[in-house]
């Protein structure tokens, strides 16, 4: 199978590659390296790279017809700066437009699209059913709401995952990291007043594994173990397997105005219409992270989340 994925250098975009490429599939990665790292698209058999934005549709028309995929994942996103409209319209909502419009041009294939759980804004229940009213606030989940509408809108076989936080190599954003790195440099730490569901990589690639199939259900999906866990809790977890303990506990503040206090996805209809469940447990997805970090380090961390004011 050809594969032309968007956004192939980020978290989930490479995971994907390193898991289905020794496969024998085939995959042809489009970023612009704003937030992917280059050394996740080795030169090497099977993997070809296209440099760019998927804002150019041309850049994105060629790619198509050059390649000619059986799939396309569409992983791509901008998401590091809240300020940004611009670039987060350009390529959550116009990347998405010339996807659609360049797979109803040149091959008519299954579209897997990765959705932000941010899309349903702050959520009237958790945990939160996947025909909960669409309701983002942000920049971010505005733009990618935006985007996945439009490929909903295009005819063509589309797979939407709302995602959990996924969690697994290469993870550059979140409390996770976050906490690992700062703890380790001896830094203080916060933890804001919300709640989350944390999605282990095995899991996503599980998933994926079904999805991928030509003859999987399409529609939109919620993603996620459905277990709320809050901020401290993933504090508690990264300081013990650290084996730091804080002097004080780390203070809990109230989630910004940007953030909402609890998203997590009901994942029920997923696991009736796919036959797929998560089966990774929290502790064990916070130990497999850190491990991880201890052997690769982390490169960067970045955040669709303003800055809390001091």
């Amino acid at each position: 199978m050809r594969v032309l994925i968007t956004g192939g250098a980020g978290c989930l975009g490479s995971n994907v590659i390193e898991n289905f490429l020794p496969r024998g599939f085939e995959f042809l990665v489009i970023d612009n390296f704003a937030t992917g790292r280059r050394e996740v698209v080795p030169p090497v058999a099977g993997l070809s790279l296209v440099e760019g934005s998927i804002a150019d549709a041309s850049l994105v028309d060629r790619c198509f017809e050059d390649f000619g995929p059986d799939l396309i994942i569409h992983s791509a996103a901008s998401y590091k700066d809240p300020g940004d409209w611009e670039e987060d319209a350009a390529t959550n909502v116009t990347g998405s437009v010339n996807v659609a419009k360049a797979t109803e041009k040149f091959g008519s294939c299954r579209i897997i699209n990765f959705q932000t759980a941010l899309c349903y804004g702050r959520p009237d229940r958790t945990p939160i059913p996947v025909d909960h009213p669409e309701r983002p606030f942000t920049s971010y989940g505005i733009s990618k709401t935006a985007g996945e509408r439009y490929l909903l809108s295009s005819g063509l076989p589309v797979v939407s995952l709302r995602l959990a936080n996924v969690t697994g190599p290469r993870l550059a954003i979140g409390p996770i990291p976050t906490f690992y790195q700062r703890l380790k440099e001896g830094k203080s730490c916060f933890c804001s007043d919300t709640r989350r569901d944390f999605l282990d990589m095995e899991d996503f690639i599980s998933i994926m594994e079904v999805v991928m199939r030509e003859d999987s259900p399409t529609g939109v999906f919620n993603v996620s173990t459905g277990e709320s866990r809050s901020i401290e809790d993933v504090f508690n977890a990264v300081s013990s397997y650290l084996g730091i303990t804080p002097e004080e506990p780390p203070p809990v503040v109230p989630p910004g105005d940007d953030d909402v206090p609890e998203v997590v996805l009901d994942p029920t209809e997923t696991e009736r219409l796919l036959g797929w469940k998560a089966e990774v447990g929290f502790e064990e997805t916070i130990g497999r992270m850190l491990a991880w970090y201890d052997r690769h380090g982390i490169s960067a961390i970045h955040s669709h989340l303003s800055e809390p004011e001091s």
